[in-house]
C-alpha cells in the first residue's frame, strides 16, 4: 500500500515539473520575440528639369508598409545650389491628401540643385535627396563661386539658422534640429539625424561646440549620445542671453570629419 501511494506522489510531482518547465519555456519565448517596427519609407518626387522663375512641385509620400502616413511631426524641403550648401533654404510642406506631403518653389536664375526633404515621422527620420537642372544647368567652373549671401533674397529671414556647412563625404546628410524658444538657465534638447548613403549613420562620434556672443574663450562642448539609429540628443544650459553658435562634429572610426554650424537666439 505504501509502494502503491509512493509511486502516486512521485507521478503528480513529476506531472507538476513537466508542467513548469513548460510554462517557463513558452514564458521565456514570448520573452524573447523582438517586435518588429516597419519603417517608414518616403518616395521624393521632384522634376528632372525646370526653368527659372518657375514655380516648381515638390511631392514626398510618407508610408509605413501598407498605410499611408498622416501623422509626421515634420515634413520639410531642403534646397540648394550645387556646391552652395551653406546657402541652402527651406519650404515647408502641407499635406494635401493622406500621406502626400507637397510644397513649391522658385529658383531664381539656372544651375545644378539639390532638393533634400527632412522627414520625422512616428520616431523615425529620413531624408531622402534628388537633384533638379534649372534651365540650362551649372555653367562649368562657376559652382560654389559667387558670394556669401547671394541667396539672401531668396530664402530669407526664417532660414537663419544654417550658417555654414562642411560635406567632403559623398552620401553624408545631416539634419540639425534646432530648439525652439530657448532661454537662460532653462535645458534644451539638442537633436541631430545622420544619414550616409540613405541609411541611418551609426555609432559615431557627435560633439556641439557652443559659443554663446562669440566667446570662443569660453566654449562648450557637449557630447551627444545615440538615441537610436542615426538620431543622436542631448541637452544644452546656456548661461547667458544672446546670440549662441552651435557647431555640430561628426567623426566615426571610418575616418569621416564632418561639422555644420548653425545659429539661435537665447532669450531671458
Amino acid at each position: 500500500m505504501k509502494k502503491k501511494h509512493l509511486a502516486i506522489s512521485t507521478a503528480l510531482i513529476a506531472l507538476l515539473v513537466t508542467g513548469c518547465g513548460q510554462n517557463d519555456t513558452d514564458g521565456n519565448a514570448s520573452e524573447d520575440e523582438e517586435v518588429v517596427v516597419e519603417p517608414i519609407t518616403v518616395e521624393l518626387t521632384v522634376p528632372e528639369t525646370g526653368e527659372a522663375e518657375e514655380s516648381i512641385q515638390l511631392a514626398a509620400a510618407v508610408s509605413q508598409g501598407d498605410e499611408k502616413v498622416t501623422d509626421a511631426s515634420e515634413v520639410e524641403y531642403e534646397i540648394w545650389e550645387d556646391g552652395k550648401k551653406e546657402d541652402s533654404w527651406k519650404v515647408k510642406s502641407e499635406q494635401k491628401t493622406d500621406g502626400l506631403y507637397e510644397a513649391k518653389a522658385k529658383f531664381e536664375h539656372d544651375g545644378l540643385f539639390h532638393v533634400q526633404v527632412h522627414v520625422t515621422a512616428r520616431d523615425m527620420h529620413t531624408m531622402p535627396m534628388k537633384e533638379i537642372t534649372i534651365g540650362t544647368g551649372a555653367v562649368e567652373g562657376e559652382a560654389g563661386t559667387e558670394a556669401e549671401g547671394s541667396h539672401e533674397h531668396q530664402h530669407g529671414a526664417e532660414d537663419k539658422e544654417s550658417h555654414e556647412h562642411h560635406h567632403g563625404t559623398e552620401g553624408f546628410s545631416m539634419h540639425f534640429m534646432e530648439p525652439k524658444d530657448v532661454k537662460v538657465n532653462e535645458s534644451a534638447m539638442m537633436m541631430v539625424h545622420l544619414q550616409l548613403d540613405d541609411k541611418p549613420l551609426e555609432k559615431a562620434r557627435v560633439r556641439l561646440e557652443v559659443v554663446v556672443n562669440d566667446k570662443t574663450n569660453e566654449a562648450q562642448w557637449v557630447k551627444l549620445t545615440e538615441e537610436k539609429a542615426g538620431e543622436y540628443a542631448g541637452e544644452v544650459t546656456f548661461e547667458a542671453a544672446g546670440t549662441a553658435s552651435v557647431t555640430v562634429h561628426v567623426e566615426n572610426e571610418e575616418g569621416l570629419h564632418e561639422h555644420e554650424t548653425h545659429e539661435m537666439t537665447i532669450s531671458k
